[in-house]
């Protein structure tokens, strides 16, 4: 059943549990990954995925996988414009006919698009689950502008996993009674509560190298620390497109012997890792081309594991750390004010330890597996309810 407690709370009253197709894009990052299987997982114990450019069903291809099959679809798509689309349709509408779901859960607003047809045509709720690029990049919502309108009028609920996401998502033309807030949720007993206070002067970031991380300020306003903090040190986990050029800043900053870029790590050795440091730094900024994160998931982590945040007020943060009580924020590219916050907790160790009890309090109060995989339970149930009523309306 894999890493998750499944609570089988996914049941209509007196019937059996609700049956809920999980429709994924194929380029997804690893991080919702783990949530799109957790959501399999636990919203009900009658869930599916379909996922791919040609829709799979269980490592299958829900329109064939025999070689013509397979040969046709590909002659389709690069002969024939739109082909892929409708292929796509097909399949989803054939999921639909077959599986018989009661409520499709779609994993990002794109994938929504994509199956959005096939729910309208055999009266399947939609539930649309944003997640981060999809409401965010320029170019994303430019080619999905008159789309989104389309499915955010006929979706029955669309869910936000920040604040300013459903802020977004309202403001691009979805009814605000459709809209929800309901962010990410970590497992705490995974992660055990650390000492801070009595951890040596270490700064840990973990994520993709990539712009809207923006490591490469992270390491600007670390330079700052270590001219005071001569014994400070910062570890960097993630690999990504900017790994060469933050590797090349750390050597043009003489910061060699202080960070460690340490690459790619398991889930256990990063909390290993939340468990020996000060303090958890990111500096998530929007990128040129529009991307921003939903919640960065290794925030929560971090505040679950007892560590003090520094990070920007940027998309989700603002709602998992509470300023001046479970960490601390700065405007995205302010340099300087990161470097004054990080001295701060380098030089108070009692600071960063009762910082990080709140944090650890604030992820048990609001950001739980059980609270964020509830809610959504929550919601596909209503949409469920409301489509029914309508119908036998």
């Amino acid at each position: 059943m894999g890493k998750y407690m499944r609570n089988d709370s996914g049941l209509a009253p007196g019937s059996e549990p609700l049956r809920i197709g999980i429709v994924k894009g194929f380029d997804i990052s690893p991080v919702s990954e783990t949530f799109i299987l957790a959501h399999a997982e636990l919203l009900s114990s009658q869930s599916a995925i379909v996922d791919g450019v040609f829709p799979r069903l269980n490592g299958h291809s829900i329109l064939g996988d025999s070689l013509i099959a397979r040969t046709l679809r590909t002659i389709r798509k690069k002969v024939l414009v739109g082909s892929q689309v409708k292929d796509q349709d097909a399949a989803y509408a054939k999921f639909i006919k077959t599986w018989k779901p009661d409520a499709i859960l779609a994993e990002y607003g794109t994938s929504g698009v994509a199956v959005m047809g096939a729910c309208k045509r055999y009266d399947v709720p939609l539930v649309v689950h944003f997640h981060g690029y999809d409401a965010s990049r320029k170019n994303v919502l430019k080619e999905f502008s008159h789309s989104y309108r389309q499915m955010f009028r006929q979706a029955a609920a669309i869910v936000a996993v920040s604040r300013l996401m459903q802020r977004q998502l309202i403001a691009m033309g979805a009814p605000d009674n459709k809209v929800h807030y309901n962010s990410y949720g970590v497992d705490c007993t995974r992660f055990a509560s650390g000492r801070p206070g009595r951890s040596a002067c270490t700064f840990l970031a973990v994520g993709r190298l990539v712009d809207k991380k923006a490591p490469y300020l992270t390491l600007l306003a670390f330079q700052q620390v270590v001219k005071q903090c001569p014994d400070a040190k910062l570890i960097i986990v993630g690999d990504g497109p900017l790994r060469s050029a933050c590797c090349d800043l750390v050597r043009g900053l003489h910061l060699t012997e202080h960070v460690e870029m340490v690459g790619a790590k398991s889930h256990g050795e990063v909390q290993a890792l939340m468990q020996s440091s000060r303090a958890f730094v990111q500096h998530s900024v929007r990128a040129l081309d529009g991307d921003c994160e939903g919640t960065p998931v290794a925030i929560i982590e971090a505040s679950a594991s007892g560590l003090p945040v520094v990070a920007t007020r940027h998309a989700g943060i603002p709602d998992v750390v509470i300023e001046g009580s479970s960490g601390y924020l700065v405007d995205e590219c302010d340099v300087d004010g990161m470097a004054a916050y990080m001295l701060r907790l380098a030089r108070d160790p009692s600071l960063a330890e009762q910082m990080g009890i709140q944090g650890r309090r604030i992820v048990e109060e609001r950001f739980s597996i059980e609270k964020s995989i509830g809610a959504l339970r929550e919601i596909i149930n209503n949409s469920i309810s409301q489509a029914r009523k309508s119908l036998a309306s």
